[in-house]
């Protein structure tokens, strides 16, 4: 199994380039977190993110503080 991703902005890149189908919703997520200054998710968000991730195939995020 890969590594999980120590960056939500490599998470974010890896998910938009999987070719998987995503709502304008989840693609205007994912585009902010590559294009933005990076800044503290809530838990939402990386729960999102999370499942955005598991939807791709990908591995998860590694525990993360948010910084």
């Amino acid at each position: 199994m890969s590594r999980p991703y120590r960056s939500t902005r490599k998470a974010a890149l890896a998910v938009l380039n999987s070719g998987i189908g995503l709502t304008k919703k989840a693609g205007c997520f994912l585009g902010e977190l590559v294009a933005v200054d990076p800044h503290r998710l809530t838990s939402a968000q990386l729960g999102w993110l999370g499942n955005l991730l598991a939807k791709a195939g990908l591995p998860p995020m590694r525990d993360w503080d948010g910084k």
